[in-house]
């Protein structure tokens, strides 16, 4: 292998999440922005994270993204780039990420959020700390902003909803999901429910979805504050989901996370499923990309054409 520096980096991006119970308080106080959470707060955290074994597997889910992105990229251009993980409220954080890449001589960072829909709230937020940090070192940064339709991961998710309806009731419902955002963030015009709208259209006609299997779009894991937030909220359709002759089950794709989480393993799998069997409901839900291979394959073809802009 060539050992000169690869002067082009890919910054896969993350939420980030807990490596130990101990980290739970201290990640949490991050997300409130420096503001420690209050003891109830923190002990309905830990509860949740205790419901699915401890701690959430998004870190390790993490790493192997990077690595099978490494690896693709390796196939496509080999000993050009270098792939490094940046996290919104983890260590590594992206800026600390950005100073060892700058370090390493790297001139160029395509971003890549491990997220496909785009919301200035959201991966707005990650590409604005991208540039904030990399402008100074003098790197360049090219952004993949939004794969909400990329076909690989169109064709993902509609093979798992067909495999998986076919083994559900003939009356069942396949719910599209994403994390809400507070309704402010839409007021203005952002493109984040257009986003998911176009997720859902694209995979709903992959799957061979229509009126003999309907769909609809709903909104999870909003944020435990007094303003109001993105819906319907999924508990809230389950309910109505539950009326006579409405639906005898229900299928989540969870289109808006892409690996498996705390948002995925417990609100899905723990409080939607116990309100869905509370009400008689068959419930599943398709399976996290994770670090399938076509999806990041994908993902490397879109970061490969970026750099080469």
């Amino acid at each position: 292998m060539d050992d000169a520096p690869r002067r082009i980096a890919v910054l896969l991006m993350a939420y980030g999440t807990p490596r130990s119970p101990a980290d739970i308080e201290p990640y949490y106080t991050d997300i409130r922005r420096g503001h420690p959470p209050s003891a109830e707060q923190l002990a309905d955290l830990v509860g949740r994270y205790e419901a699915i074994g401890g701690v959430s597997p998004l870190a390790e889910r993490t790493l192997s993204q990077r690595d099978a992105l490494q690896r693709a990229l390796d196939h496509l251009a080999p000993d050009t780039y270098t792939v490094a993980i940046g996290l919104k409220h983890a260590d590594p954080k992206i800026e600390a990420t950005i100073d060892v890449l700058a370090d390493r001589g790297v001139e160029r960072v395509v971003a890549v959020v491990m997220a496909p829909h785009y919301s200035a709230a959201s991966i707005g937020q990650y590409l604005e700390r991208t540039r904030a940090a990399a402008g100074p070192r003098g790197i360049d940064v090219v952004a993949l902003e939004s794969w909400a339709t990329e076909p690989a991961f169109v064709e993902f998710l509609a093979a798992d909803v067909r495999r998986r309806l076919a083994a559900m009731p003939a009356n069942t419902t396949t719910l599209f999901t994403a994390h809400s955002l507070p309704a402010r963030v839409v007021a203005d015009g952002d493109p984040y429910p257009d986003e998911l709208h176009a997720t859902a259209d694209a995979v709903a006609a992959a799957a061979g979805l229509g009126a003999r299997s309907p769909w609809a779009i709903a909104w999870q894991s909003a944020g435990r504050t007094p303003e109001p937030w993105i819906g319907p909220d999924i508990l809230a359709v389950i309910d109505d989901l539950a009326a006579p002759g409405a639906a005898d089950g229900v299928l989540v794709c969870a289109c808006g996370f892409v690996a498996d989480h705390l948002e995925v393993l417990y609100d899905l799998d723990i409080e939607a499923r116990q309100r869905a069997e509370s009400h008689g409901l068959v419930f599943d839900r398709t399976t996290c990309v994770n670090d399938d291979p076509a999806v990041i394959d994908a993902l490397a073809a879109r970061a490969h054409e970026l750099a080469s802009g």
